[in-house]
């Protein structure tokens, strides 16, 4: 006999006509005392003794007793996410050594020996050795998509659930309604099995019947709504929902009087979310917990100078911190995976944590790259970003999302016009919902002399995310940040240009290096007519006149500097002045002139934005480059090396002037010149036939 159904028979005692489970068809806690002992005996005489059992099956009352049945009658079970895709739910049957699957619709048919009509489908697998005392085998979704069959004992879990109990007390003990979706540790033994344990009522409704048919994209309207119809006094979230039960109440001026305990855990919570969910009334306590430990280890005990901890021991385990701030886990704990025994020792989380005075945890961060969703699905961004890479439109990619309900990746292309969409949608088809690409940046190239890259090429995840941040500024950011971020995709495709990365990694001919030169002088040389026809049609203007005289003063006989570089390079200055302009470099020009003259004046500045930007790339890494691959003289590198060093200072002034353009057509304009820019500027390099390309030809 089990804690559980010892429980269950000390409530049919006490309050024998009390509803214990409600939904399609409310059982008693007399008729659920009652319906167990045959029920598993029942399970007994149709499968293998010893052997996992594996469901996958919705919320309901008949669930629900099918679960406690299992439990009594001994046989580990496999509860399985619906969520799950199919090469998951194959991986973990066959890493448990499932013996069955029960699916589908479960029935009871009551009388003097019931019995469950259940759908059992044999698997065909062999036994798989598990760890002595294994009654449960819940697979996390795993951090790389290969699920992860985490063994747990009957007792662990029982001591779990009794202590939720004895931490939280009896009077939470109302009608709970399970939310998380079916085959979630956190809801079976801190929401089922304590609600039992406490004499609650467990109020099992089909995920569709509550707003949860795609748990990844609630109604949360209908929850609202089934909260309030059911009488619910207590549920367990995570923070994606309690986020969307808060924007549902403000929608709809709700309030849920009812409720005494909204327990939140599975990934942390942002004090923001907590304090909304204050403002409104919900009795929120965040709580921490691993599926190692069976679930819930600590949680908050909702006072309000403890909101965002996660609280203290709810007493089954010990918590410390290690001499680096990993939160260490001491006393009961898994008892391994399917074939591995868990080695004794304290467990160590990866989580970072502080202590405050009075005892509570605060958790940090993580020590590795694991992502933690908002739904509480931990994915490890290399397993995605690997998909990802594997398609020919990518080059690099980095995925993100902690705490947030979906996930974002910043790609960079493979090449100018890689259909970065269409290679997103490929990777998304072979990963299960949750993990998917739900939005996306295309951002320039990840490079160790940016800082983006270690020496071996790892992602510097922190810098990188700090230089292109999730959310976009807005229009109340200063001008300049907007500029960057919305010609983000521009310059990232312009960035990858064959020619450009073989010249910014020297991988260039001497002719190489004098037909770009040539193609520069060609548009250099109107830099300074342009500024003057900008300025006539700007005279009404001082800001930006002035800074256009400063330009022109700066500007002025660059031209000549680049003819130099190309003599001192072994070329022909007279024959490269006296050449014409590639078509894409006359298109540039074209396009520079007719937009200076005929539209918005202003925009010239976003060509200033596109040529200086690129000159200081250029200066600072490929003109070493080049000149360490060819062993060119300095004096042949005079307008990279100078231009770059003279544009880092004029990109200071041209950021602070950007600011004071408060124009929304001038901003426009310029932001519609550098997008244009970018795309023009990458056709004059890939208008260059590099040597190598000649010869592959």
């Amino acid at each position: 006999m089990t804690l559980l159904l010892d429980a269950i028979r000390a409530h049919a005692a006490d309050r024998p006509d009390a509803i214990a489970l409600d939904g399609a068809t409310p059982l008693t806690w007399a008729t659920l005392a009652r319906l167990i002992p045959p029920l598993a005996e029942d399970l007994r005489g149709r499968l293998s003794p010893d052997r996992p059992i594996a469901t996958r099956i919705d919320h309901g009352v008949a669930e629900c007793v099918l679960d406690l049945a299992l439990v009594e009658a001994g046989l580990p079970t496999i509860p399985l996410p619906r969520f799950f895709n199919a090469q998951q739910i194959a991986a973990s049957l066959a890493n448990a050594g499932a013996s069955a699957v029960i699916e589908g619709a479960v029935g009871i048919a009551d009388g003097a020996s019931p019995t469950f009509a259940l759908s059992i489908t044999p698997t065909g697998h062999p036994t798989a050795a598990l760890p002595r005392g294994t009654a449960r085998i819940t697979f996390t979704s795993g951090s790389t998509g290969d699920p992860k069959g985490i063994c747990l004992s009957l007792d662990h879990m029982g001591a779990v659930a009794g202590a939720v109990v004895a931490y939280l007390g009896v009077q939470h003990a109302g009608r709970h309604l399970p939310l998380l979706p079916p085959g979630i540790l956190l809801e079976n033994v801190a929401g089922f099995y304590a609600t039992l344990l406490a004499g609650g009522t467990y109020v099992a409704l089909p995920q569709a019947g509550v707003g949860m048919a795609n748990p990844f994209r609630p109604d949360m309207m209908a929850i609202l709504r089934t909260i309030d119809a059911h009488a619910i006094t207590s549920l367990i979230l995570v923070p994606e929902y309690l986020a969307g039960l808060i924007a549902a109440m403000r929608a709809s001026g709700a309030t849920l009087p009812r409720l005494t305990l909204v327990a939140v855990g599975g990934a942390r919570v942002a004090p923001a979310l907590l304090d909304a969910a204050a403002a409104l009334g919900l009795p929120v306590r965040q709580g921490y917990g691993l599926t190692e430990c069976a679930s819930v280890v600590a949680l908050d005990d909702g006072a309000t100078d403890s909101r965002g901890s996660v609280g203290k021991s709810i007493g089954v385990n010990t918590i410390r911190l290690a001499a680096d701030g990993e939160i260490m886990i001491d006393g009961p704990s898994y008892l391994g995976t399917p074939g591995t025994p868990r080695a004794a020792g304290p467990l160590a989380t990866g989580d970072l944590g502080r202590l405050d005075a009075q005892g509570n945890f605060w958790i940090e961060g993580r020590k590795s790259a694991l992502i933690i969703t908002s739904h509480g699905r931990n994915i490890s961004p290399e397993w995605i970003e690997g998909l990802l890479t594997a398609e020919p439109e990518i080059a690099q990619a980095m995925v993100r999302g902690d705490g947030r309900a979906a996930l974002d990746a910043l790609i960079v292309p493979a090449r100018p016009d890689a259909d970065i969409a269409g290679a997103i949608a490929a990777a998304n088809a072979a990963l299960p919902a949750y993990a998917q690409v739900a939005e996306w940046q295309i951002v320039p190239p990840f490079t160790p002399g940016l800082g983006l890259l270690t020496g071996n090429g790892r992602l510097r995840r922190s810098a990188i995310d700090a230089a292109f941040p999730f959310q976009k500024p807005g229009p109340d950011r200063p001008f300049f940040e907007r500029l960057v971020a919305e010609t983000r995709e521009a310059q990232a495709r312009f960035s990858v240009t064959p020619q450009l990365v073989a010249g910014l990694t020297g991988r260039i001919s001497i002719a190489d290096y004098i037909a770009y030169l040539t193609q520069a002088f060609h548009h250099v040389r109107h830099t300074v007519p342009l500024m003057q026809e900008a300025r006539k049609r700007l005279g009404h203007r001082p800001t930006l006149v002035r800074a256009l005289d400063d330009y022109i003063v700066e500007e002025t006989g660059h031209e000549h500097w680049i003819l130099d570089d190309i003599a001192a390079a072994g070329g022909d200055r007279a024959a490269a002045a006296a050449s014409s302009p590639a078509p894409s470099t006359k298109a540039m020009v074209d396009h520079a002139y007719r937009t200076v003259r005929e539209g918005n004046p202003a925009a010239f500045f976003g060509m200033v934005y596109v040529l200086e930007g690129t000159s200081i790339v250029m200066a600072s890494h490929g003109a070493g480059a080049v000149r360490a691959s060819l062993g060119l003289p300095e004096t042949a590198f005079r307008y990279l090396t100078s231009h770059g060093a003279l544009d880092q200072d004029h990109m200071v002034f041209f950021e602070n002037l950007m600011n004071r353009i408060e124009e929304p057509e001038d901003q426009a304009a310029i932001i519609a010149m550098a997008e244009a820019m970018f795309g023009l500027f990458g056709g004059v390099f890939a208008g260059i036939e590099l040597e190598a390309m000649r010869v592959a030809a």
